[in-house]
C-alpha cells in the first residue's frame, strides 16, 4: 500500500502538486472570467454568491495552496501536497460510500489524453465492488462551442468513461477523444439516463463541465482540478461538490497510476 508520505512525494517529484506546469497569468486569468459569469470558466455551475477575482483567490489559496498575493503575478502556479492528500483520502471516504451502498455512478472527462487511465481504474473497482457503471446516451450527438465556432461531437465511452470524440474521431473505444471543458456531455448522458425512467447516478465522478455540470442538476460530483479551475472549488464551497482535489490535470498519464492506488487502497477498493 501506497503510504502517505510515499503518495505526497510521488505528488511533487511528478509534479502532481508543488510548483506545477499551470501558470499564475493562466490561473489569473481564469479568476478573472469567473467572476465575470464567462461560461468558459463556470463549466456549467451557476454561482450563489457574489465571487470577485480577490474572494476567489483567497478561496484557491486556502484549497489549493496557490499564493494569496494578488501582486504575484507570473511564474509557476502551486498546490500544496498536503491539500492534495486530504481531498484524496476524503475522495477515497465517497468512493467507498458509493461502493457499500452500490450506488450507481458516471465517471466523464474532459482529459481522456491524460486521465482516461486514472477514472477506468475506478471504474473498474467499482463495477467489481457492484455498482452499476452507467454507460447513457452511447454515440448520441453534443453540440458544442469550439475556437473554429459550433461542431458536432460524439459521446463514447472506454472502459466505462465517458468521453467526446471530434467529428471524424470515430468509435468504437479507441483513443483518445477530445480536450473539453463543456458541461454539455454531462447533461446530454443525464438527460439520456433519465428518459423513460432509467437509472441516474447517484454519483458523477470526473473533471471540468462532468462535474460542475452534475452539481448544479444536485447529483453528488466529484474530481480533480487544477488552479486554473475554480469553478470546482466555488461548488464545493457552496455545497453542490462533494469533494475537488486540488492535483494538476495535464501531466503524463502514468504519473496518475500512483494516484488511483493510493485512492483504492484508502477506499478499500484494491483489487
Amino acid at each position: 500500500m501506497l503510504s502517505t508520505g510515499a503518495l505526497r512525494a510521488h505528488l511533487l517529484a511528478a509534479r502532481l502538486a508543488g510548483p506545477v506546469a499551470t501558470t499564475r497569468e493562466d490561473s489569473l486569468r481564469s479568476y478573472r472570467l469567473f467572476a465575470a459569469r464567462d461560461p468558459r470558466a463556470t463549466l456549467g455551475l451557476d454561482p450563489e454568491q457574489e465571487w470577485d477575482e480577490r474572494a476567489l483567490l483567497g478561496l484557491m489559496a486556502r484549497r489549493c495552496g496557490v499564493s494569496a498575493d494578488p501582486t504575484h503575478v507570473d511564474g509557476p502556479d502551486v498546490i500544496d501536497p498536503r491539500r492534495t492528500v486530504e481531498a484524496l483520502d476524503a475522495f477515497a471516504e465517497r468512493l467507498a460510500e458509493a461502493a457499500r451502498r452500490r450506488w450507481p455512478v458516471l465517471i466523464g472527462t474532459g482529459h481522456p489524453h491524460r486521465l482516461l487511465g486514472f477514472y477506468a481504474g475506478l471504474a473498474d473497482a467499482l463495477s467489481a465492488a457492484g455498482c452499476p457503471v452507467l454507460t447513457p446516451a452511447q454515440g448520441r450527438s453534443v453540440d458544442m462551442v469550439t475556437g473554429f465556432g459550433v461542431r458536432t461531437h460524439q459521446l463514447d465511452y472506454v472502459r466505462g468513461v465517458a468521453l467526446v470524440r471530434e467529428p471524424g474521431g470515430g468509435v468504437g473505444g479507441g483513443v483518445p477523444g477530445a480536450h473539453t471543458h463543456s458541461p454539455l456531455p454531462v447533461r446530454v448522458a443525464l438527460e439520456a439516463a433519465a428518459r423513460g425512467g432509467g437509472v441516474l447516478p447517484r454519483l458523477v465522478i470526473g473533471d471540468h463541465g462532468w462535474v460542475c455540470g452534475a452539481g448544479q442538476l444536485g447529483i453528488e460530483a466529484m474530481g480533480p482540478a487544477d488552479t486554473n479551475d475554480p469553478a470546482l472549488f466555488v461548488g464545493e464551497a457552496e455545497g453542490r461538490i462533494s469533494v475537488a482535489v486540488p492535483l494538476d490535470d495535464a501531466v503524463r498519464g502514468e504519473f496518475y497510476r500512483p494516484v488511483a492506488r493510493y485512492v483504492l487502497n484508502r477506499a478499500r477498493l484494491s483489487q
